[in-house]
Formats: structure tokens, C-alpha cells, sequence
């Protein structure tokens, strides 16, 4: 029996750590190319190792994802070399912390760009090539934290993940009817690069576990299968829903 993404080409944003590391290498182990995209290329290169160690393969494409004309000349570089696209994953996001009357409209503005408009228009991008092919798959990487809670000192960052799982509904509408499923994954608490400064709080770890009725932190690798599922045709009446990954977290709350 073949690999569930057999030949399928998967677009993957923030590919060189974290999430979307994990990401890359799960949707490659079940068969896709990766397009692997991150600021630069540099930090794609232990991504590329790991694929390669399965027997998969990958391009990797260095872009600042607020680059949106990039992202179109992206989008003809792979119509042009693959004739074909079939899974995006929109997961690249950025954090910044400040209490609400320190927090600058610059620094708010660029955490939107990345978390939220970029995925905009990354979606409008993938879904002309998905239309003619009528099939494919949007993954958008939300949060829990926007469509179920909130903490101090992120409001750019609720913002920003509360809209992707808007967009998610939107895309889904208007999609749909041209064979594409578009969802989101919505993590909980996990032990990525960029929640470093969480991690080393001790305090914030054991508020973590306490909250969390798994009792612990998420492992990257665990969004790993959920990706798989949404890309491939297990989840093919799967469509415009956030499917939370976070313990048990927002169950329990």
C-alpha cells in the first residue's frame, strides 16, 4: 500500500524549526515533496538532512513571508517545475510580548503581517492552482489562544490566531465547492524555539501541567499525524474546522 501523500507536492512555511519542522518531516515520511520556505535557507538545511534520512526529498525556498509578490513568483516556480500543488500548510508565526499600553502599532502591525495576512495570502496563492486541479488541502496554524483563551501582554498574537481560524471558515466556504478542504490546527501549550522563555519558567511549567489533564507540555512531533490526516484523504469530509491539539487543555477549562 503507498504512502497516504504519495507523489503530492506540500508546501511548508516556518519549516526550519518548531511546528512546522515536525510538520515537514511527517507529511514527508507519509510520501509528499516537501517545499520547505523560511526566512533562509541556512536554517532549512537540518530539515533537508532529516527528509533525506527517510528517503524523501525537498526544496527549500529562503522568503521573508511578507514578501506577498514573492509569494506569487513562489507559486509559478512550482507551477512551472510541478505542474501541481496539493497541500499548503501555513504555519510560520511570530510573538511579541508587551503589556497593551506598551504595545506599538508597528509591533502589532508585523505580528498581523506574518501570523495572519501572510497566510492570506499564501491561501490565495495555493488555491488557484488547487481550483484548476480541483482538489487539495489548506492547513492554517492557529492557536487555542483567540478562539478559546486569552493571556496578559499577546494581544496581537490572539488577534492574528483568532482570524485564522475566521479565515479557515471563510476559505472553506468558498473553496469547498472546488474540491478543496481547508482546516486549522489549533496547538496548546508546546515546547517550540519560540515559547523558550515559557519553557525555562518553572512557575509557568507547573501551571502547564496543572491546567493541562495530560500534565505536561506538547512535543512538536505530535502536530506531526494531525497534518497528515488533514492533508490526506482520511480527513476528505473534514472541512472549515479547527481541530485543537492541546491536551485537553480547553476541555478542562
Amino acid at each position: 500500500m503507498p504512502p497516504a501523500l504519495a507523489d503530492r507536492i506540500a508546501l511548508v512555511t516556518g519549516a526550519s524549526r518548531g511546528i512546522g519542522y515536525a510538520t515537514a518531516v511527517a507529511l514527508a515520511k507519509a510520501g509528499a515533496h516537501i517545499v520547505a520556505v523560511a526566512r533562509t535557507v541556512g536554517g532549512l538545511e537540518e530539515l533537508d538532512d532529516a527528509i533525506k534520512a527517510l528517503g524523501g526529498s525537498a526544496t527549500l525556498v529562503p522568503l521573508d513571508l511578507k514578501d506577498y509578490e514573492g509569494i506569487d513568483r513562489l507559486a509559478l516556480a512550482l507551477h512551472e517545475r510541478f505542474g501541481r500543488l496539493d497541500v499548503l500548510v501555513g504555519n510560520a508565526g511570530i510573538q511579541h510580548r508587551r503589556p497593551l499600553v506598551d504595545f506599538a502599532t508597528a509591533d502589532w502591525q508585523r505580528v498581523l503581517d506574518t501570523n495572519l495576512t501572510a497566510c492570506f495570502v499564501l491561501a490565495r496563492t495555493a488555491a488557484r492552482p488547487m481550483i484548476a486541479q480541483r482538489a487539495g488541502r489548506i492547513i492554517l496554524t492557529a492557536s487555542m489562544m483567540g478562539p478559546a483563551i486569552a493571556r496578559p501582554t499577546v494581544s496581537a498574537y490572539i488577534a492574528a490566531k483568532g482570524g485564522l481560524v475566521a479565515l479557515t471558515k471563510a476559505l472553506a466556504v468558498e473553496l469547498g465547492p472546488h474540491g478543496i478542504c481547508c482546516n486549522a490546527i489549533a496547538p496548546g501549550y508546546f515546547a517550540t524555539e519560540m515559547n523558550a522563555a515559557l519553557l525555562a519558567d518553572a512557575e509557568f511549567t507547573a501551571f502547564v501541567g496543572k491546567r493541562t489533564p495530560l500534565g505536561r507540555w506538547g512535543r512538536n512531533e505530535e502536530i506531526g499525524g494531525v497534518a497528515v490526516f488533514l492533508a490526506s484523504a482520511a480527513s476528505s469530509y473534514v472541512n472549515g474546522h479547527a481541530l485543537f491539539v492541546d491536551g485537553g487543555l480547553t476541555a478542562a477549562m
